[in-house]
């Protein structure tokens, strides 16, 4: 599954991290996921701690913290700004399935709403990020 894909990623990075630092135990991880990579939340977060479950230095049990991160699009052509999920019920099923797992497929389905044009940025919302880790030396 793609939750336990990136589940993996965050881990070993934290792990990496922790261990850089000569931290004993990680007591709090936080990970901002973009809306576009439309996460299942319970999926990955479950998959975040089975897998925190091996790890050396330890992680701490409901040590990860999710944070959505919502997206933002500018209009290259008209300057309009508009978030994901005011055309996310527009895409059909392959679609939406589609920039779940490659979120810059969104390129290939989406319009400015405003203009119609398929020249457009994403400035916000997009990939999972480790952002912080917490730990004990």
């Amino acid at each position: 599954m793609h939750e336990w894909a990136l589940a993996e990623s965050i881990v070993l990075a934290a792990v990496e991290a922790a261990q850089k630092e000569k931290l004993k135990m990680i007591t709090e991880i936080t990970v901002h996921i973009g809306e576009l990579q439309q996460i299942e939340k319970e999926i990955f977060l479950f998959a975040l701690n089975e897998l925190a479950k091996q790890q050396n230095p330890k992680i701490k049990n409901d040590a990860f913290h999710l944070k959505t991160e919502k997206s933002s699009l500018i209009c290259k052509t008209c300057g309009h700004n508009w978030k994901y999920s005011d055309m996310k019920k527009k895409f059909n099923e392959t679609e939406s399935e589609s920039i779940h797992f490659i979120p810059e497929v969104v390129f290939v389905h989406a319009r400015c709403p405003k203009c119609g044009s398929p020249d457009f940025e994403i400035t916000k919302g997009r990939g999972v990020v480790l952002s912080s880790i917490k730990g004990l030396r």
